[in-house]
C-alpha cells in the first residue's frame, strides 16, 4: 500500500501528445477490436454459466490496511454522502444543431447518396437484400479516434492504478450478479473474463430458441387469460424440502431430518463480513482523489465525443430511419420501466371512475367499523360530496409547487379529497370490496396500453410485511378479478417502514418482517398446488424494489457489529444498506429454488440515488440489477463511470424529479445519455405528475422539447427501456429482433427498434475502447507489453 501511494500523484498530468482524427470510413480507421477468432474474447449474452468450481466466489477477502479503510467509511456514512460534485460533474449546454432546411436538404442528399450506393451494388427489393444491404452499410459513418502517446489523457502510472480499481469494482459487481441469477452485461463480462482465464460464457438462449428473422413485429397471445379455467393438477407437485430463516435469510434443507439437525443445502451464499469488506472497498474508491478525476476526466471525454459525434453522423442517422418503412418513434416498443400501479391512472381518469361507481355502485358496502357497516353513498353523504361536485380541483391528487423537497405532503396526495377512506376503498387490494374497484381501474389502464399496442409497463404494487397473508391477498386480488394483460409485468415494491410498525407493535423485529415479506414465497415455490392463485400470480412478478423517502437521515452505519434482524427490535428503522442486503440475500436463496423447480426467478431493481446520501448508490451498483431515479450520479463521478462501465439500466422520472427533489432543466438525463449509461424514461406516478392518457408518450415529449433530443436519441431511450425491462426473452426477440442479446450492430434490428446501425455502432465501439483502456492499460499508451514501464 505504501508503495502505491507513493506511484500516485496529486493531480493529473496532461498527456505528452494527443491528437484527434476524423475518419471517414471503416476502411481508413484503425480500431482496436477483439479478433472473431479468439475464444477467450467472443461475444456473449448477458447469461453466465460457470463450471461449478467457479461457483462460490465468495471467499474471505484480504484487505490490507483494514482499519484505515474502515475509518474513511464511517466518515462517508456519518456525512452521509461523497460531497456536493455538483460543480463539476454538472454539463448544461446544448449540443449546437444546424437550420431546418439545411437539415432537410443534408437528409435528402444522404438518401440519395444511399440509393445510388445500393444501385452500384445491384439493389434487392427483397426483405433480405434490404438487410443485407442495411449491413454493409453498418460501419460506414465518421469516427472520432485519438491516437499518439497516453491516449488516455492522464500519465501511465496514474492509469494502471485506477485500472486496478475499476476492475477491482468491476469483479465485486459481477460476482453478486452471478450469485443471484441477474444479468451482467455482456461486453463488459467477456472483458473480465481476460482477467480470470476462464472459458467463454456459454450462450444464454440457444440458437434454436431464436425465431426468424422476418418473423412478425408483434408477439402471438402465448396465454391471453391465464387466471380463468386454470387446472391445479397441471402444477408442479409438491416438493418434500424444507426451509428455516436463519439470521435474516432463508435456507434449504433435504427434509424434516435435515432441518433437526440442521444440515442446509450447500449452496453460494452471500457472507454478511464479504459484503461488508466490499463495500467498504467500493465507498473508499469513490473518495479516492486521483481515482474521481480520472474518471470526471473520461466522463467529460464521452460527453465531448457523443457531441463530436452528432455533428458528424446526425444527418446519416436520420437518413437511416427514413429508410425503414412504417417505423417511426410511434410505433417503436417502449416500457415504462418504472410506474406504480397504485397511481397509474391520471387523475381525470381516476375522477371519471369514481362518478361512474358512484352512480353504479352506490348501494356497495364498502367500509366497516364495528357492528356497523357503509355503503358507499353513505361514505360521500358523510363527506358531504356528491358526484356532481367532484372536480379534478376538489379530487386534489396533483402534485403542487408545495410539494418540492416534502416528501410527506406527496404520500398524502395519495388521498383523494384529503380522505384516507377513499384511498382505501379505491386504490387499495385489501379492503371491504376485496380490491375491486382498484382492479376495474387497473383494467382500464390496461386496456389503454393495449389499444396504443407498442406501449408496456412494469407496475409495482405493494407488500409491507406487516402480516404472513399478505401476499395470499395479493395473489387472489390479481386471480379473482383476472388483473393481467400481456403488456404489463408486475414489480413487488417494499417500503422500508419497520420502524413505524415496530412503533405500533405490529412486528417484534426485522427478521419476522423478513419472514412475513419472502417465506410465502417459498411455500408457494416448494407446494404450488396448495398456493394455486401465489402460483399463478408470481409467473408474471419479475422483480422487487425497495421504496421510501431516500432523505430521510439515517443514523445507524451498517457494519458487522449491527444486529441480526432477530436481535433488531428497537424503534429506529435499519439504514437502506440493510434492507437490501437482506432482500438481496433471500433473493438470491430464492431463485436458486426457483431454478431448481424450472419456475420464473426474481430480480432486484430498487430505487436509488433519487435524494440523500450517495452511499445507496453503491449499494445498487453491488446487488442490483437496475435502479430507479439515480440522480445523485451526477455528484460522484468514479460511480458514474461505474454505471456506464457496467451498463446498469437507470430509469430516470424527470417530471416526477421536477415535482420533488431537482428541477427539470437541472435532470442529469441528457449527460447520462450523451455519455453512453444505459437510461431510459419512465413515468412513476401519472396520477401525480401527468395530465394525458398516454403520460409515458407526455414524458417524452416533453423530454424532446426541452432537451431537443433528436428522433434517435427519442429511440434509443425506448430500445434501452425494452433492454433494461424484465419482460420474457421470448417477447423481446419480436420487439427488438432476433439477435438482441448479440454486442453491437449485429444484435440490432433498425425494422423492429428504428435506432439506426450507425448509432449503436457508436455506442458498442465507444465502449469497447474505454473497457479495452482500463483492462489493457498499456496498450492505451502504446507501451509493449514486454516493458516494465
Amino acid at each position: 500500500m505504501a508503495d502505491q501511494e507513493k506511484l500516485m500523484p496529486n493531480t493529473l498530468q496532461k498527456s505528452k501528445s494527443e491528437e484527434i482524427e476524423f475518419k471517414g470510413t471503416v476502411e481508413d480507421v484503425v480500431i482496436d477490436q477483439t479478433s472473431e477468432d479468439d475464444p477467450s474474447q467472443s461475444r456473449q449474452t448477458h447469461r453466465q454459466v460457470y463450471p461449478p468450481e467457479q461457483r462460490n466466489v465468495f471467499g474471505k477477502r484480504n484487505i490490507e490496511d483494514k482499519e484505515q479503510v474502515s475509518r474513511v467509511t464511517e466518515h462517508l456514512f456519518l456525512e452521509a454522502g461523497c460531497g456536493d460534485l455538483t460543480s463539476t460533474c454538472e454539463y448544461s449546454d446544448d449540443i449546437p444543431i444546424v437550420h431546418h432546411e439545411e437539415k432537410q436538404h443534408q437528409v435528402e442528399r444522404q438518401l440519395s447518396q444511399d440509393v445510388e450506393s445500393k444501385n452500384r451494388t445491384g439493389g434487392d427489393d427483397s426483405m433480405e437484400g434490404g438487410l443485407n444491404m442495411m449491413a454493409g452499410m453498418r460501419h460506414d459513418y465518421h469516427r472520432i479516434e485519438v491516437s499518439g502517446d497516453e491516449i488516455a489523457g492522464t500519465p501511465f502510472q496514474d492509469l494502471e492504478i485506477a485500472s486496478l480499481q475499476l476492475t477491482e469494482a468491476l469483479h465485486i459487481r459481477e460476482k453478486y450478479m452471478n450469485l443471484s441469477n441477474q444479468q451482467f452485461f455482456s461486453s463488459t463480462a467477456r472483458f473480465l473474463r481476460t482477467t480470470k482465464g476462464l472459458n467463454p460464457v456459454v450462450e444464454a438462449f440457444p440458437s434454436g430458441d431464436k425465431i426468424s428473422q422476418d418473423a412478425p413485429f408483434h408477439p402471438p397471445l402465448f396465454n391471453p387469460n391465464p387466471y380463468s379455467n386454470y387446472d391445479i393438477k397441471s402444477f408442479p407437485a409438491a416438493a418434500p424440502w424444507e426451509i428455516k430463516i436463519v439470521n435474516g435469510v432463508f435456507r434449504m434443507y433435504d427434509d424434516k431430518e435435515s432441518l433437526e439437525k440442521d444440515e442446509p443445502w450447500d449452496l453460494p451464499y452471500p457472507h454478511l463480513e464479504n459484503y461488508i469488506d466490499d463495500l467498504k472497498q467500493v465507498l473508499t474508491m469513490t473518495v479516492d482523489g486521483p481515482l474521481k478525476t480520472f474518471c470526471f476526466r473520461r466522463l467529460s471525454y464521452l460527453s465531448s465525443k457523443f457531441e463530436l459525434h452528432s455533428l458528424l453522423n446526425e444527418m446519416k442517422e436520420l437518413a437511416s430511419q427514413k429508410e425503414v418503412p412504417h417505423r417511426d418513434f410511434y410505433n417503436c416498443r417502449k416500457v415504462d420501466t418504472h410506474i406504480h400501479a397504485s397511481a397509474c391512472m391520471n387523475q381525470k381518469h381516476l375522477l371519471r371512475f369514481m362518478k361512474k361507481t358512484m352512480k353504479k355502485n352506490a348501494k356497495d358496502v364498502v367500509q366497516r367499523s364495528g357492528d356497523s357497516s357503509f355503503t358507499l353513498q353513505e361514505v360521500f353523504e358523510r363527506l358531504k360530496i356528491s358526484a356532481y361536485d367532484l372536480s379534478v380541483d376538489s379530487l386534489d391528487v396533483h402534485a403542487d409547487r408545495n410539494l418540492f423537497h416534502r416528501f410527506d405532503k406527496f404520500n398524502s396526495k395519495y388521498n383523494p379529497i384529503g380522505q384516507s377512506i377513499l384511498r382505501e376503498i379505491y386504490i387499495k387490494t385489501d379492503n371491504q370490496l376485496g380490491g375491486k374497484f382498484f382492479a376495474h381501474v387497473c383494467k382500464e389502464v390496461m386496456e389503454d396500453l393495449e389499444d396504443s399496442k407498442y406501449q408496456q409497463s412494469e407496475l409495482r404494487l405493494s407488500v409491507y410485511g406487516r402480516s404472513a397473508d399478505e401476499w395470499t391477498k395479493l395473489a387472489k386480488w390479481a386471480v379473482n378479478h383476472e388483473v393481467y394483460s400481456d403488456n404489463v409485468r408486475w414489480l413487488i415494491q417494499i417500503p422500508r417502514l419497520f420502524d413505524v410498525y415496530r412503533g405500533r407493535g405490529a412486528l417484534k423485529n426485522f427478521e419476522e418482517f423478513l419472514d412475513n415479506v419472502f417465506r410465502p414465497l417459498f411455500e408457494a415455490t416448494l407446494r404450488p398446488q396448495d398456493h394455486p392463485e401465489m402460483h399463478l400470480f408470481l409467473g408474471h412478478v419479475t422483480g422487487f424494489d425497495s421504496v421510501d423517502d431516500e432523505s430521510k437521515a439515517e443514523h445507524h452505519i451498517f457494519t458487522l457489529n449491527s444486529p441480526r434482524p432477530g436481535d433488531w427490535n428497537a424503534a429506529e428503522n435499519p439504514p437502506y444498506s440493510y434492507y437490501v442486503y437482506y432482500m438481496y440475500a433471500n433473493i438470491v436463496t430464492l431463485n436458486q429454488l426457483r431454478r431448481e423447480r424450472n419456475m420464473t426467478i426474481f430480480n432486484l431493481r430498487p430505487h436509488c440515488g433519487e435524494a440523500g446520501p450517495a452511499h445507496h448508490l453503491v449499494t445498487g451498483f453491488m446487488l442490483a440489477e437496475n435502479i430507479s431515479h439515480g440522480l445523485l450520479l451526477r455528484k460522484v463521478p468514479v460511480l458514474q463511470y461505474l454505471y456506464y462501465l457496467s451498463q446498469i439500466g437507470i430509469a430516470m422520472s424527470p417530471l416526477s424529479n421536477n415535482g420533488l427533489f431537482l428541477s427539470y432543466h437541472r435532470n442529469p438525463l441528457p449527460d447520462y445519455l450523451a455519455r453512453g449509461l444505459c437510461v431510459s424514461l419512465s413515468t412513476d406516478d401519472p396520477l401525480q405528475f401527468h395530465f394525458t392518457k398516454e403520460p409515458l408518450m407526455e414524458e417524452y415529449s416533453i423530454a424532446a422539447q426541452v432537451w431537443k433530443l433528436s428522433s434517435c436519441d427519442m429511440c434509443e431511450l425506448a430500445r434501452n427501456s425494452v433492454m433494461m425491462s424484465s419482460f420474457p426473452h421470448e417477447y423481446k426477440q419480436y420487439w427488438l429482433g432476433p439477435h438482441y442479446m448479440e454486442e453491437g450492430p449485429q444484435g440490432n434490428d433498425i425494422r423492429r427498434t428504428n435506432v439506426p446501425d450507425v448509432r449503436v455502432s457508436y455506442r458498442h465501439e465507444t465502449l469497447e475502447a474505454e473497457l479495452s483502456m482500463i483492462f489493457d492499460p498499456a496498450h492505451a499508451h502504446n507501451i509493449p507489453k514486454t516493458s516494465e514501464g
